[in-house]
């Protein structure tokens, strides 16, 4: 009986003893890429808008 109990002790006080693992991660910027994006799809709207009205400007 006793070493029952002593064998429920040590589990339930090894079970108290889990280690914690804390990561950061730092942001990742992806400004640039999506400003590019919009560069270029403005640059297409402003090609095709040309296009369809050439005496725009």
């Amino acid at each position: 009986m006793r070493a029952v109990l002593l064998a429920a002790l040590a589990s339930t006080s090894l079970a108290a003893c889990t280690p914690t693992v804390r990561v950061e991660v730092a942001p990742i910027n992806i400004y640039a890429k999506l400003d590019a994006n919009v560069r270029l799809q403005l640059d297409e709207d402003v090609k095709a808008l040309i296009q369809k009205n050439p005496n725009l400007f």
